[in-house]
């Protein structure tokens, strides 16, 4: 199958399908077969023992890079630790510099420390259980299940200072470790272990011996030259150019199974440096339109370098030069590369905002990959002067900013987190900088916005804020601004809201005075182009998915729209796609990440890297992304565990004829009947309001339940595009038995895999075997509940989302449902969306439980619409009665 290897919310591998993966290699096969039926440790070592000269798509090569770090380390244990010790844990370097090296894949944003910390001592526990249980040891267990892998642990060469002597400053010695019973650790020159093995015929140990020795061979020429001239049996005193030349390979020997000794000081060995200081020299404003200045000094671990100290590394003949008391490595072709890209830039008039972020990323300024694979970057590094580092540390580190906040005209109390991200939009919003708030689902990315406005007004800027939004999102943002920012004056260009005489006067004549937020839809601004002749001052697109197609009309529009800042708001990742994540900062940060097919080269050639490949690109971009996850425990300790919000539907034209219709149809019959025939007619026709609410298709019976003639349909498919994105699981229930199949079906095409539907004609022995399928957490992503069957006996806590697409009209039922996500296990924040279509009974039903009416009590009391029948004609059509302006809809693009 065309499966793609992702992280779980879980922490977990598993497999999701992929249109980009189109070859399955027989390693992919073995590993998927294998993480489907055992332990996900087992899979990775199928993974790291498969033959590396196999390509693989990069997730997969990720964690197969991931578990032969692992392996090598295990392969590195002397004698019988390798059967009975754990390896050391990662340091958190080493974990960082993993998370940094991780390709553009789904579940990326779930890398952690913690989780790479916690995978490495899985892969041991199996390991050493293996050992136990197949009462084995390690080398054996590799020599049959990983015949191509070379194990180390007997075969050493080591490289050490000689001190003694100035010419040759170092030495190097070849031994050989035999496993001894005692469980001690003798090493013999290697010559006298070939004599001893010689004379004992001892063929095994002789041939372990020689198996290593004869790999460095044709590996390494200049291992292959010391066993020609039979140097490696003795000692040898070298120059700091052969010592150079050996550390060079000492690579190559590791993955021979010869075990390399070496100076501490080579781990973390020194190397000049040319740097670069920016800065926005006198001027103290600072933003994206802003020249850098560009200094330029030579340094050693941050020492600066005088001319002479330059000079003699650049005269050096070694690639170790021994300067201010300790080795160093030097390249000087690289080092004269650099320097002379620096200086080149230096000459120029100054860097510009782009490029010197670029730069600061570890990037080139152009983001060209003429030096991507010979790594001169390493060998120079660029800073920011402190006026410049102290600006951009805000953009960095959120935390530290200290804005106030329009605490009266704000009226709601932020979480600390969002107290944090709008004083992060702010920041970067005077900066004239681009940002993409990408907080998780829930986290209150509306509530932050509206702060930012608020702050926007305070200041007194005379040119409108823009919002641009699905139009499914219309009247939840309605909602919110009115809510929350009573002072905030609002026009909604859109006729759901707005009648069309207002439109085209605003069009003609401009917007009223001292309007602070234009709010429109993307399938509206292409249709009204004196929106997009308009200056702003601020941009904002909700689900700013919607432009992750560059090519798409909506798109083009957009990134046309003339602002001071632009921010973009998605709950979905945004580092997942090449294509995605260029469209998104071309809006927000336009030339940041360069052309599409420049910025495609670039990251092409961060592939190629050997190690920290995605190190650059993701300092690039980090300081405009402020992602916060409900799995983040300095988050989550924040939140309530259950958080329930209205998902505000419009009707689409279809949806609001046969609403009107219906509406008219109720008036005549309650002038021509009564008694029970009235109580009947009353009862039927709120089941028609309900099904026609849901989809046209449900009242008339029909089988085509197209997405566009449902605006709860529109509404629902956008939510269930950013819970797949997430790889989260949804509860969806409706009190129509009925509904339930074509909901399943359109959920599987939102998912683009199958899922689970349960009704009252499902058996006892049938619901427990989906219950437990739905709880796996490869297990299908959706499950289809009736509401009356779905509410009670069931534990579906694998489910962070509750949707209920249509109101059972009674908060205990409906709680009572949710309550099968939302109970004792349940280790997620629950989310529940209660689907309310605008200008229609259903608003005004949930109106009058949310203010707990008279009415409201009744229903509780009656759980069912019967009391309805009760009440005048007059009253009843009051209720039912359309509100077009409220509830009509565009038909979606």
């Amino acid at each position: 199958m065309n499966l793609q290897l992702c992280l779980s919310p879980l922490g977990k591998l598993s497999l999701r399908p992929d249109p980009d993966v189109t070859q399955v290699s027989r390693t992919m096969a073995i590993f998927q077969s294998t993480l489907q039926e055992m332990p996900e440790a087992a899979a990775l070592f199928s993974l790291a023992a498969s033959d590396g000269a196999t390509k693989l798509p990069k997730s997969y090569e990720y964690w197969r890079t991931f578990t032969v770090r692992w392996l090598k380390e295990r392969s590195l244990l002397d004698g019988e630790a390798a059967n009975t010790q754990p390896v050391a844990a990662l340091t958190d370097q080493q974990a960082q510099s993993f998370i940094d090296a991780a390709p553009l894949m789904d579940g990326s944003e779930y890398l952690s420390q913690e989780l790479l910390q916690n995978k490495w001592q899985h892969l041991d526990q199996w390991m050493l259980g293996q050992i136990q249980s197949h009462n084995t040891t390690f080398a054996d267990l590799m020599h049959d299940r990983a015949p191509t892998w070379h194990i180390g642990g007997t075969l050493y060469f080591h490289l050490a200072e000689n001190k003694a002597d100035e010419d040759l400053p170092f030495a190097f010695v070849a031994t050989w470790q035999p496993q001894q019973a005692d469980g001690s650790k003798k090493h013999l020159p290697l010559a006298k272990a070939l004599e001893h093995y010689s004379s004992t015929r001892q063929k095994v140990l002789l041939r372990e011996l020689l198996e290593p020795v004869q790999r460095a061979a044709q590996s390494s020429e200049l291992i292959a030259g010391l066993i020609e001239s039979r140097a490696i049996y003795r000692a040898q005193a070298w120059s700091a150019d052969q010592a150079w030349q050996f550390l060079q390979q000492v690579p190559l020997l590791q993955n021979c199974g010869v075990i390399v000794r070496l100076p501490n000081w080579w781990a973390k060995r020194s190397r000049p440096q040319v740097s670069a200081t920016l800065s926005t020299g006198s001027k103290k404003a600072f933003g994206a339109e802003q020249l850098l200045n560009f200094k330029i000094n030579t340094v050693l671990d941050g020492e600066t370098l005088n001319a002479r100290d330059w000079k003699h590394l650049m005269e050096s003949d070694s690639g170790l030069v021994f300067l201010k008391g300790k080795w160093v490595e030097v390249d000087r072709h690289k080092l004269d590369e650099a320097m002379q890209q620096m200086q080149l830039l230096a000459s120029s008039d100054g860097l510009t905002f782009a490029e010197g972020m670029r730069m600061l990323a570890g990037a080139q300024h152009d983001l060209s990959t003429s030096n991507t694979h010979t790594n001169s970057e390493a060998w120079r590094f660029v800073t920011a002067a402190p006026g410049l580092a102290k600006t951009l540390a805000g953009m960095h580190d959120p935390q530290q900013l200290k804005t106030s906040l329009p605490e009266k005209s704000l009226k709601a109390q932020l979480r600390p987190y969002q107290v944090t991200g709008s004083r992060w939009l702010w920041h970067l919003n005077q900066l004239g900088l681009g940002a993409c708030l990408a907080d998780d689902m829930g986290l209150g990315k509306t509530i932050q916005v509206i702060a930012l406005l608020l702050m926007i007004k305070k200041r007194r800027e005379k040119l409108p804020n823009l919002l641009v939004l699905p139009t499914s999102l219309l009247g939840n943002w309605k909602s919110e601004l009115e809510k929350f920012s009573p002072s905030l004056s609002c026009c909604f260009v859109h006729k759901a809201i707005t009648d069309n005489k207002t439109l085209v006067s605003w069009a003609k004549e401009g917007l009223p005075s001292g309007t602070d937020v234009v709010v429109t839809s993307y399938g509206t601004l292409p249709r009204q182009s004196w929106l997009q002749d308009q200056q702003w001052h601020t941009v904002v697109l909700d689900e700013a998915q919607a432009i992750k197609n560059a090519s798409t009309r909506q798109s083009k529009v957009v990134k046309q729209l003339s602002a001071k800042a632009r921010i973009a708001l998605t709950g979905t990742p945004v580092e997942n796609r090449l294509s995605d994540l260029w469209s998104l900062f071309d809006f927000i940060n336009p030339g940041l990440l360069g052309s599409f097919k420049q910025f495609s080269t670039f990251a092409k050639a961060l592939d190629q890297r050997e190690t920290e490949k995605y190190t650059p690109l993701r300092n690039l971009i980090q300081p405009y992304v402020l992602r916060r996850l409900k799995t983040d425990k300095r988050v989550i300790s924040d939140l309530p565990d259950k958080c329930e919000v209205t998902a505000w539907c419009g009707l689409t034209k279809k949806q609001a004829v046969h609403y009107q219709k219906t509406v008219d149809n109720l008036r005549t019959t309650l002038e021509t009947v009564g008694g029970m025939k009235r109580r009947g007619a009353v009862l039927a026709a709120m089941i028609r309001f309900k099904q026609i609410c849901n989809h046209p298709s449900q009242m008339t019976g029909e089988d085509d339940y197209a997405l566009k003639d449902s605006g709860k349909m529109q509404r629902l498919a956008d939510l269930c595009d950013e819970i797949n994105a997430r790889q989260e699981k949804v509860l969806v229930f409706t009190q129509f038995r009925e509904l339930c199949a074509p909901l399943a079906k359109f959920l599987s095409d939102c998912f683009n895999r199958e899922g689970l539907v349960l009704h009252g004609g499902t058996g006892v022995k049938k619901r427990q075997a989906l219950v437990a399928d739905f709880q796996t957490e490869d297990g299908p992503p959706f499950f289809v509940l009736s509401l009356k069957a779905g509410g009670t006996g069931l534990n579906l806590t694998a489910a962070s989302h509750v949707i209920h697409f249509d109101r059972w009209w009674n908060p205990a039922v409906e709680n009572q449902a949710t309550d099968r996500a939302f109970r004792i296990g349940q280790k997620r924040n629950v989310m529940v969306h209660k689907f309310v279509c605008r200008g229609t009974i259903e608003e005004r039903i949930n109106t009058m439980l949310q203010d707990k009416a008279a009415l409201a009590t009744e229903l509780l009391e009656g759980n069912n619409e019967a009391s309805l029948t009760e009440l005048s004609d007059s009253e009843l059509i009051d209720l039912v009665s359309l509100d077009i302006v409220k509830a009509q809809t565009e038909l979606r693009n």
